[in-house]
């Protein structure tokens, strides 16, 4: 079988950790597939890629706007970065011919570059899968944006499955994005994908002593994920460790702006909080450190409730509904928009300190399912085989 799996990759990195995760588990699962992982992302080799795992660079993204995107090097004009892009889908879906295309969050594509790649795949015979992380945005943002395209029947047209990488009885968006009832019967929940221990990430020394009589008081990580809109969360959590009885690390992420990296790095040194501009397995330091705050970013927060980490979350947009479903299961504490600060993070920080791993690790797998990987991986190896699938979808054809 032959697997192409496609991220964007314009804002952050949870869509590439995604399927990086997932190509780990489906070459676990079929050892004989091939796997072709097509992502903008420069950071790709870095994250941890399958050594059964091939790589396809797309030429960047950067996101400017809901559904507009720009080059992210090249000084090209939009309609060109597009077009690149997209005769690069579509081409090797010619050339590489898959059985199966899993697209994760854009159905069509970002700018709609993935179409090309459908059409060629259908006309192959393969099929293909929509992945969907538990909250893409506000209800009303996506059924606006969808309804704009006319993007369910769209769906219907193009995917056999859709797969979400969470659980329905803690975020639903079969209900909040209104899913038509053929949609809502191709739609599986296949719980949170989590990211496997990355073991060709680069070593990195944990700037601060954690055992022994050299450690004498809590440390607590900031960490932004991508971080590109990380700079007020960070800002703010430097503040806040000044004069804390606890000490901080801040970690900004790789796609930080080098004017936001300087400026943090400085605050970071005049509070006497230890800086890192990036840290490829960062996920490492979770289980070290006694608490973390971070925006709530779906991959972030993955891995640090599966260690049952005490986390403050400081989510933006979207990520404040994933935020609120957590804190109302008891598994993290969330700073408000409207009520972020740095005294009000510090305070939220101490609470975090006082409670055990023990606790939120209990409470976290009461609720909370990691085994996404593993079975998106299944369900991707199900839909390949069509005579494997329990029925199967007619799909038609809907001009691009």
């Amino acid at each position: 079988m032959r697997f192409l799996l496609y991220s964007h990759d314009g804002q952050g990195l949870g869509h590439v950790r995604r399927n990086l995760a997932i190509a780990a588990a489906l070459v676990d699962a079929a050892p004989d597939a091939s796997v072709l992982l097509a992502t903008g992302a420069d950071e790709v080799n870095s994250l941890g890629v399958s050594p059964q795992v091939e790589v396809l660079k797309l030429p960047g993204l950067r996101k400017v706007a809901n559904e507009r995107y720009a080059a992210r090097r090249l000084q090209i004009p939009s309609a060109d970065i597009w077009r690149l892009r997209a005769d690069l889908l579509t081409t090797t879906a010619r050339s590489y011919c898959p059985d199966l295309i899993l697209a994760d969050k854009h159905p069509l594509g970002a700018g709609g570059e993935l179409v090309g790649a459908l059409e060629t795949l259908k006309r192959s015979g393969g099929r293909a899968v929509l992945g969907l992380r538990d909250i893409l945005d506000d209800p009303a943002t996506v059924r606006r944006e969808w309804d704009a395209h006319g993007l369910r029947a769209r769906i219907e047209a193009y995917y056999a499955r859709v797969i979400v990488y969470g659980q329905r009885a803690v975020l639903d968006p079969v209900q909040e994005y209104q899913f038509s009832a053929a949609l809502a019967e191709r739609t599986h929940f296949c719980g949170y994908v989590l990211n496997p221990h990355n073991p060709t990430a680069p070593s990195s020394d944990y700037p601060l002593a954690l055992t022994g009589s050299q450690r004498t008081r809590p440390v607590v990580l900031a960490t932004a994920g991508g971080g590109e809109d990380g700079f007020s969360m960070l800002s703010n959590f430097i503040r806040a460790a000044v004069g804390a009885p606890w000490d901080g690390v801040v970690v900004a992420g790789p796609r930080a702006s080098a004017g936001e990296r300087a400026a943090l790095e400085k605050l970071a040194t005049d509070a006497g909080v230890a800086f890192n501009a990036f840290v490829p397995g960062v996920a490492r330091w979770f289980d070290l450190v006694d608490a973390v705050v971070c925006m709530g970013g779906y991959n972030t927060l993955a891995e640090v409730l599966s260690r049952g980490c005490p986390t403050v979350c400081v989510p933006r947009t979207e990520q404040l509904i994933r935020a609120r479903a957590f804190a109302r299961l008891g598994l993290l504490r969330v700073v408000e928009p409207d009520q972020f600060d740095g005294d009000t993070l510090g305070r939220e920080i101490g609470t975090a300190l006082g409670e055990s791993r023990a606790a939120v690790l209990g409470r976290t797998e009461a609720a909370l399912d990691f085994d996404g990987a593993r079975r998106a991986a299944s369900a991707l190896i199900d839909v390949a085989q069509p005579s494997r699938l329990d029925q199967p979808v007619a799909v038609s054809v809907l001009a691009s």
